[in-house]
């Protein structure tokens, strides 16, 4: 659901200035590796399929060979992308669902992970949810690799503009009344959303993430700017926050609720992955080792019972700061 405070400002679209950014953003040339999971998902979802959008670190690498590709498969509705109603239900209640995927190209073995979600629920979660697992993803640099059509282009356009705006208004007042350039805006704004998920990041992830990425934050914190009551631009990539102490407190109170709801989603989903992710553990345990660099030992027992098992070890990891 929106903030009570921000139905009002919520109606309004995100500014020309930064839909044209994101655009510009989207419409960057990757290497064709990437390309190669279009077709395959486009033969997983035919008509159903409308856009295909690439984030997370492959941005910066392009290490196809070493890297899992993190995409997004937006559909048109969940009765015409599955053939099974347990998956249509599994996406419906707790969106998305989570796939893996390997293809040959050009004697290498490409991975990707995609999510699947309805273009309906990925313009709620830019705009309307609670929670900022949508948002704080997709307000950060994105590639557009496919589009069905122009209309669908540039509805995805304003989708990734309204989740940046969204992102803006959730982590600006945590910043308290101060000025401030646009990256203690990004990495004080990622951490939060990051700290609200159970990932296994380290604790300076936000920051590096912003420093790879800071001409984007600056063009699209200067886009979004008017949109953004408690946001006053200043010369020289400076802004007020314009910002009261019980607007601070209030803002600081729904991160940690945030956190709260980011667990239990992170456990269904988790929990969810056991059903639609082929080789979850194995995946889990490669992804912990890579961000953090301990290492999961995989046991027949975690193998076989991944819900039970996997809870344990989730549990020593959180204990040991490990995911937050």
């Amino acid at each position: 659901m929106p903030e009570a405070n921000e139905l009002k400002t919520d109606m309004l679209p995100p500014p020309a200035d930064l839909i044209a950014e994101k655009a510009s953003e989207c419409a960057r040339i990757v290497p064709d590796g990437f390309h190669v999971f279009v077709g395959a998902l486009q033969e997983q979802f035919g008509d159903s399929l409308q856009a295909v959008l690439l984030y997370g670190s492959c941005l910066h690498s392009y290490d196809l060979e070493n890297s899992v590709v993190d995409l997004y498969a937006v559909v048109d509705g969940y009765d015409k992308a599955y053939d099974k109603k347990l998956l249509c239900m599994l996406n419906l209640y707790v969106p998305p669902n989570v796939f893996y995927l390997e293809l040959k190209h050009k004697d290498m073995i490409l991975r990707c992970k995609y999510g699947v979600i309805s273009i309906s629920d990925f313009e709620k979660g830019a705009a309307d949810w609670f929670h900022s697992y949508i948002w704080g993803r997709f307000a950060q640099p994105t590639r557009m690799l496919y589009a069905i059509n122009e209309v669908v282009q540039n509805r995805m356009h304003t989708i990734l503009a309204q989740a940046t705006i969204t992102f803006l208004r959730a982590s600006v007042p945590a910043l308290g009344r101060s000025t401030v350039d646009t990256e203690t805006i990004w990495s004080r704004g990622l951490a939060l959303s990051y700290e609200a998920e159970l990932r296994p990041e380290q604790k300076n992830r936000a920051q590096q993430l912003t420093h790879l990425n800071m001409g984007d934050y600056i063009r699209i914190t200067a886009c979004a700017s008017p949109a953004i009551s408690s946001l006053e631009a200043l010369p020289h990539d400076r802004y007020n926050c314009v910002i009261t102490e019980k607007e601070c407190r209030a803002s600081l109170r729904k991160w940690r609720l945030r956190g709260i709801q980011g667990r239990v989603l992170s456990i269904m989903r988790l929990t969810k992955a056991v059903f639609t992710f082929s080789d979850c553990v194995d995946y889990a345990a490669w992804k912990i080792e890579r961000h953090t660099g301990m290492k999961i030992e995989v046991t027949p027992q975690l193998q076989k019972h991944p819900i039970l098992f996997g809870a344990k070890v989730m549990w020593q990891l959180i204990r040991q700061g490990v995911m937050h």
